[in-house]
């Protein structure tokens, strides 16, 4: 059995002033949450808003240890990328809990 995180991150662009801008802004921070962390990401929310995004993510791992500090460590980047713009929910369960 595996065990998924599915993490919903609030972002906030407020520097930002056009959706090609953010546009880029979030390509970015997709790159980086996969490449760094082997999250899937998509943008879930907010697509016609400028300074706001909401995307989903999720990491998955053998143990419930695993995909905690994966999900720890992505919040710990996001802060660090968005000290005052970020805000991130989460939910880990069980493969047997997604496909039952």
């Amino acid at each position: 059995m595996g065990y998924a995180a599915i993490l919903e991150i609030h972002l906030h662009f407020p520097e930002n002033g056009s959706l090609k801008g953010k546009r880029k802004e979030l390509q970015s921070v997709k790159a980086q949450l996969h490449q760094r962390f082997g999250a899937a990401i998509a943008e879930t929310d907010h697509h016609d808003l400028w300074q706001r995004a909401t995307l989903t993510a999720s990491v998955v791992g053998r143990t419930v240890a695993d995909v905690q500090t994966s999900a720890d460590r992505v919040e710990r980047w996001l802060d660090g990328q968005f000290p005052q713009g970020v805000r991130v929910e989460r939910a880990v369960m069980s493969t047997d809990e997604a496909l039952h």
